[in-house]
């Protein structure tokens, strides 16, 4: 397998210059910091959102690594508002804090905060052209088509990346695998007669088979928010916990106060599970010690998509 793989890395190579999404940004580019953010951003989410909406934005704001360091995390959750998973923006701060210039070295990338071993092998081939393979989504589904492999190990897929990659040309190579499996090689429907992999596929009569997916079920989550507006101003806090941390927000509650009204419910779907939000408005006598904004403040603030709605119900019941 090994030797009429080699065979098809010239394939691989024609396929891409023909088909490959040779013009992404990330793709044109030798800078190390552009081509990190564009890794981070595009974990859990799809190319066109990141070039539509927060690639070119994010870069315009913080142009450096030392410009993101530099920055206060506030602002760098804002420009991340609406890309979801919140830590890869905390840990891309943490990053910048820690270095100006990132390293070369794969054992050095995966020590800096929120870089896993996929990430630090993207930085090293994509970045400074290093004959490592990569391991995201799109290509592991190719190797398990390859071989006919169910269930394998990270280990076991990692050893046949290696021994696949094409180390004279590991830029293209590894871009044209995340390209394949992204257009040829799918999840469903995969087109095997376009596929320049078809004549090396042993999964190639039934690829669908490969690998088994794993059924999970979402559960639900029910919160009560309690929103306290004082003198036309609505009250949030930044969280501390691991969830969303750094964001601003509403308060849950345990109970709603009896004094409360119910405005209603929005709900909204993460990776793992559904939240369901049962909505209530408190009209409060004193400030105290809460943090009171008005809409126009709340807009310039980082929140996340779920408060965003809670903002809309409300305003919509006023």
């Amino acid at each position: 397998m090994k030797n009429q793989w080699k065979t098809s890395h010239q394939n691989i190579q024609n396929w891409y210059k023909c088909h490959g999404r040779v013009d992404l940004p990330w793709r044109t580019t030798d800078d190390p910091y552009h081509i990190y953010l564009s890794e981070i951003m595009l974990q859990q989410t799809q190319v066109k959102t990141v070039l539509e909406r927060y690639y070119f934005p994010f870069l315009k704001r913080f142009p450096t690594l030392k410009a993101l360091g530099d920055a206060p995390l506030d602002d760098v959750l804002k420009m991340w508002e609406g890309l979801g998973y919140y830590n890869r923006a905390k840990n891309l701060h943490k990053t910048a804090k820690i270095v100006d210039v990132l390293p070369s070295n794969i054992d050095e990338l995966i020590a800096l905060p929120g870089i896993g071993k996929n990430t630090a092998h993207a930085v090293a081939t994509f970045a400074f052209k290093q004959p490592v393979p990569i391991m995201e989504a799109n290509v592991k589904r190719i190797l398990c088509r390859l071989h006919k492999l169910s269930t394998p190990t990270d280990k076991m897929l990692w050893q046949i990346a290696y021994d696949l990659v094409d180390t004279k040309n590991p830029f293209d190579y590894n871009q044209a695998m995340m390209d394949i499996g992204a257009t040829l090689c799918t999840p469903k429907n995969p087109q095997c007669e376009d596929c320049p992999l078809n004549e090396v596929c042993q999964g190639k009569d039934d690829p669908t088979l490969y690998p088994t997916k794993k059924k999970r079920k979402v559960p639900t989550r029910e919160q009560y928010i309690m929103i306290s507006v004082y003198n036309n101003k609505l009250s949030l806090t930044q969280r501390s916990g691991k969830f969303l941390h750094g964001l601003w927000g509403f308060s849950s509650t345990e109970v709603p106060l009896c004094a409360s009204e119910y405005i209603g419910e929005v709900t909204h779907a993460y990776t793992h599970f559904k939240l369901i939000c049962k909505v209530y408005v408190y009209d409060e006598l004193d400030k105290g010690q809460a943090h009171y904004f008005t809409i126009q403040q709340i807009r310039k603030l980082a929140i996340s998509k779920v408060d965003e709605k809670i903002v809309k119900l409300y305003l919509d019941t006023i």
